[in-house]
This record gives C-alpha cells, sequence and structure tokens, in this order.
C-alpha cells in the first residue's frame, strides 16, 4: 500500500464531520482573519488546513461554477478575487450544520446575533465567509483548494 493511497483514503475518512470555509477579501481587508478564526475555534472546530492566498478571476469562475447562470456570477467572482483570502477545512461532529449556524444568515441583517456574518459581514455581497453547504460540497470545495497531503 503506497503512503499516496494511504493520505488519500485519510481524507475520505469521516468527511461528514468536515467542512470548507474561506474567509473573503472584505474580512481580510477589514483585519477581522484573527477575529473569526477564533470563533470558529470557540465553536468547537479544529483547523486541518489552512492557507492565505490570492485567487485569479479564473480560480473564482472555477469555484463558482455552480451559480454561472446566476446573475451575481460576474460580480461574486470579481469579488472573490478582489483581494487575498482564508481558505481552510475545518472538522467537528456535524461539520457542515455547525458551520452554517455559527456564520450566520448570507444577508447580516438577518444573521442571529454572535454569528460572524452578524458581526463581521458588511452586506449580502461582501458577507465574510463561504461555508459549505453540504457534505458532498465541503469535500468538492476543500479538494479544490487543499491536496490530501495538505490535510491534518
Amino acid at each position: 500500500m503506497s503512503f499516496v493511497y494511504l493520505c488519500t483514503q485519510n481524507t475520505q475518512y469521516n468527511m461528514s464531520n468536515r467542512t470548507f470555509t474561506m474567509i473573503k477579501p472584505d474580512a481580510v481587508k477589514a483585519g477581522n482573519i484573527g477575529n473569526i478564526l477564533q470563533m470558529i475555534n470557540a465553536g468547537g472546530f479544529r483547523i486541518v488546513a489552512m492557507k492565505y492566498l490570492k485567487i485569479s478571476t479564473e480560480q473564482a469562475e472555477k469555484f463558482y461554477e455552480v451559480h454561472a447562470a446566476r446573475p451575481f456570477f460576474g460580480e461574486l467572482t470579481q469579488f472573490m478575487s478582489s483581494g487575498p483570502i482564508v481558505a481552510a477545512i475545518l472538522e467537528k461532529d456535524n461539520a457542515v450544520a455547525d458551520f452554517r449556524k455559527l456564520i450566520g444568515a448570507t444577508n447580516p441583517a438577518q444573521a442571529e446575533e454572535g454569528t460572524i456574518r452578524k458581526r463581521y459581514a458588511a452586506s449580502i455581497g461582501e458577507n465574510a465567509v463561504h461555508g459549505s453547504d453540504s457534505d458532498e460540497n465541503a469535500q468538492i470545495e476543500g479538494a479544490f483548494f487543499f491536496s490530501g497531503l495538505e490535510q491534518f
């Protein structure tokens, strides 16, 4: 059995306990990386992969291709490629649902008090963080940014 096989198998294990997030350019520019990571840690999540990077418009288009037909696609991909982001894979029991609760509603005006978006989002478009909406998407999105060797 090869080392690569073992690493690949390990990243597939307990995938329902993992979710993917990005701290978006607006929150990075506002200096909220540390505050958001603190909330993630306080929420009981373990960071199993993380990187700070700037994605190109083409990479943003590929990542968000599921929304290509929507009217906000161009604005979204331009925004996501406008500055650095922090991409991360998080681990916790019931990770996807628990993280969606922690980040709050897409519209920060409708987000519950104490959520990341209520505290740090400026608008529906500049809403501070991305969070996977399903176990399947968490796996796809995490694999977009991280190889098996980058997940711990």
